[in-house]
């Protein structure tokens, strides 16, 4: 499933649906769940720009450029590099054909024609040996494992925003990052402590091999 939406209001502006997505849960809950996330963004002042959100056994990604949002729901075993850049993808072509006109219109999927262009994108992401292809290509991508992933309940459910969200991951990480500079600065430390101890106790064996006795 994808759909793409206007920040501002969370008008859905283009969707794409796939019989196969109905396995398990009903695809209108997955719908549901998308269109309460739009409505979540657009209340929020300032939602991380790219994440990531848990739905059982799926997963929904999504980005934000140019006062669009462009999500797409997929399994948790797809790749989640080729998902952002799918998303990318459409992201560039959504903006060269309707981007002068998003601000401007206010009926629902005003460009659901674009449907044609994202089951093309979709079937080229998808395609086993495409996917090989793509992740050979674009090595400078940014790095995903930095996209804040969560639990969409957290977002739905439990009422905290996105920028809540994304806002303790970026501390979280910090405090990471920090106890794992410090536990490489404790770790160099008491390696050193171990060389001078060694270097000493090597010394004063050495000393003790090459002293003359006393005599009486």
């Amino acid at each position: 499933m994808t759909m793409i939406a206007r920040v501002a209001d969370a008008l859905p502006l283009a969707a794409s649906m796939q019989e196969d997505e109905q396995a398990g849960r009903s695809l209108m809950d997955y719908q549901a769940q998308a269109k309460q996330l739009f409505r979540k963004i657009s209340t929020d002042p300032q939602p991380p720009g790219r994440c990531s959100l848990e739905s059982g056994p799926y997963i929904f990604h999504y980005i934000i450029e140019r006062g669009v949002c462009y999500l797409i729901l997929c399994d948790k075993s797809f790749s989640k590099r080729l998902a952002f850049q799918y998303l990318d993808d459409l992201q560039t072509e959504f903006s060269l054909q309707y981007g002068g006109r998003v601000e401007t219109v206010s009926r629902p999927y005003s460009f659901i024609e674009f449907d044609t262009y994202i089951q093309k994108a979709r079937k080229s992401y998808m395609d086993s040996r495409a996917r090989k292809n793509l992740n050979n290509i674009n090595t400078e991508l940014q790095d995903v494992h930095r996209i804040m992933v969560q639990n969409i309940d957290d977002v739905l459910q439990r009422g905290e925003t996105l920028s809540a969200l994304d806002m303790k991951a970026s501390n979280l990480s910090s405090v990471s990052q920090k106890y794992k500079k410090d536990s490489a600065y404790l770790n160099l430390r008491i390696a050193e402590n171990i060389e001078i101890v060694r270097y000493s106790f090597c010394k004063f064996n050495h000393g003790n091999l090459f002293r003359q006795p006393s005599v009486e």
